[in-house]
């Protein structure tokens, strides 16, 4: 069934199907090949059990005339016959359960043995490379995320986003390309959904049809699949590199400039209370991940997120993560509860993934509390923008308090604002920092410490940029005094005086 249409000149070929449980009453032991389960009666039984792959597949003429025209097609079918008859005999004679309790090494040396000795049986006509690629694909199917596998270990993709069983896009340097992947049907997408959201012991079905998760990277995933999802299930991975990114990096990525990241710097350290506020794809995460590497190591953190992403290197961090509803619809654990549960904890900093709901309210009492150095994520376009979307999701909590008293708690709870931006051409750059400085009657008042100008672009799309500074003093700066940071505040000054 897999493998049960033939595929014309130039398609590549649909990777086997994703292994469903099933008993192996022939095979005791744990895995394998070498054990009765897969000698060769389970082969032979397994042969007159036809698939209906295999039923397409010999239909055709078993000699067509030799050209150049048709030697791929024949490659092609070649190769789907094999894969065919290789994966009917391994899902036969092959214990799953015992395969999971393995190491993904020691499973993927057994899933290559098995795919081994069924084309020593079956006298397939495949080469060591082929035989290799489909053990592979077998071994990506079984025990990994099928055809993403090889996606999921590119570090230069940020963004894997999936439409349906037969459309695959990646973001590569900041441009969406399409992929060259396919699932063989909308039931094997949703399995491999199933496998990773399931990891986390979350689930996804028809019950409950939108869910996040996260791979052990840590990278973000989303699922939506039918019905909510028309033209099959949709799958979004936002993508963490291997390698952590720094301030440093980001500088050399021409994010910002060094006077910059020396103010950035200083304000991680100096346990002022922060938004990091932009749009999706923005960066938010990374700068959050940015800053709190400059928290120091005897400071107690707690984190609460959605899907647990942040990465910090300190020692006495607690992660805390929401709840969707269980089947019977009870159980949900928001975020605001996470935050409110967290105030009970003895934080010293409180750090919430995203900001999206009434938990702003909580953030807010928080870092007006005794939490300094708070910090948080919120979407929003510009650092006047941040504020509004905060006053608006406190009123999603019905507390019914006034404007002015709201925006007030805001002005004394946030000290600084991170606007970071996706631009046109696809680079992320830090367009603002900004300090709030007070209120003056029922306004927020705020002053950018540094900004991004954009003159043009050059011949290649590029964006032609200078991030500035105003040469301001900081409100924050007698705080960077007790901490000692007061000569990265004015380095970071300097700059606008040359």
């Amino acid at each position: 069934m897999a493998f049960g249409k033939k595929t014309s000149s130039g398609d590549t070929p649909p990777p086997p199907p994703p292994a469903a449980p099933a008993s192996s009453p022939a095979a005791p032991d744990p895995v394998v090949l070498s054990q009765p389960a897969l000698v060769p009666e389970t082969i032979e039984k397994s042969t007159q059990k036809k698939s209906m792959a295999d039923d397409v597949l010999l239909t055709s003429d078993p000699h067509p005339p030799e050209t150049e025209s048709n030697v791929d097609s024949m490659t092609v079918l070649r190769l789907q016959r094999a894969r065919a008859r290789i994966w009917t005999d391994l899902r036969e004679g092959i214990d799953l359960k015992a395969l999971a309790r393995m190491d993904a090494k020691a499973a993927r040396d057994e899933v290559q043995s098995a795919v081994e000795e069924i084309a020593r049986f079956r006298n397939l006509d495949l080469t060591p490379t082929e035989l290799a690629q489909i053990a592979k694909e077998c071994g990506d199917d079984m025990l990994g995320y099928g055809p993403l596998e090889p996606l999921t270990e590119r570090d230069d993709i940020a963004d894997i986003m999936i439409n349906g069983p037969d459309t695959t896009y990646i973001e590569v340097n900041g441009k969406i390309q399409r992929a060259d992947i396919k699932f063989r049907d909308n039931q094997h997408l949703v399995t491999i959904c199933q496998r990773i959201v399931g990891a986390i012991g979350r689930r996804v079905d028809e019950a409950s049809p939108i869910c996040d998760a996260r791979l052990p990277d840590g990278s973000r995933v989303n699922v939506i699949i039918p019905p909510l999802a028309i033209d099959g299930a949709c799958m979004t991975i936002r993508k963490f590199k291997k390698e952590k990114l720094t301030l440093e990096k980001l500088v050399d990525f021409g994010s910002m400039t060094p006077s910059c990241a020396k103010l950035i710097m200083a304000v991680g350290r100096c346990r002022v209370n922060v938004l990091v506020s932009g749009g999706t794809g923005s960066g938010k995460t990374t700068m959050l991940n940015c800053l709190t590497r400059y928290i120091d190591h005897d400071e107690r953190i707690i984190t609460c997120e959605d899907a647990a992403e942040l990465q910090l290197q300190q020692p006495h961090v607690v992660r805390l993560e929401t709840r969707p509803k269980n089947l019977e619809g009870v159980g949900e654990i928001t975020m605001r509860d996470l935050v409110k549960n967290c105030l009970r904890m003895r934080p010293e900093r409180i750090i919430v993934g995203e900001v999206r709901g009434p938990e702003a309210f909580d953030l807010l009492q928080a870092m007006n509390t005794g939490h300094d150095g708070s910090m948080g994520t919120v979407h929003a376009n510009n650092p006047r923008e941040a504020i509004t979307r905060m006053e608006n999701m406190i009123a999603m909590g019905g507390l019914n308090l006034p404007s002015a008293a709201v925006r007030e708690q805001i002005a004394s709870a946030v000290n600084v604002i991170i606007q970071v931006q996706r631009l046109r051409d696809g680079s992320r750059k830090v367009t603002h920092v900004s300090e709030i400085t007070g209120m003056e009657g029922d306004v927020v008042t705020m002053q950018d410490l540094f900004h991004l100008e954009i003159a043009g672009e050059d011949a290649n799309g590029k964006l032609i940029s200078t991030q500035k500074s105003s040469g301001l003093r900081p409100k924050f700066y007698d705080k960077a005094r007790q901490f000692g940071v007061e000569k990265l505040v004015l380095d970071a000054m300097a700059e606008a005086y040359g």
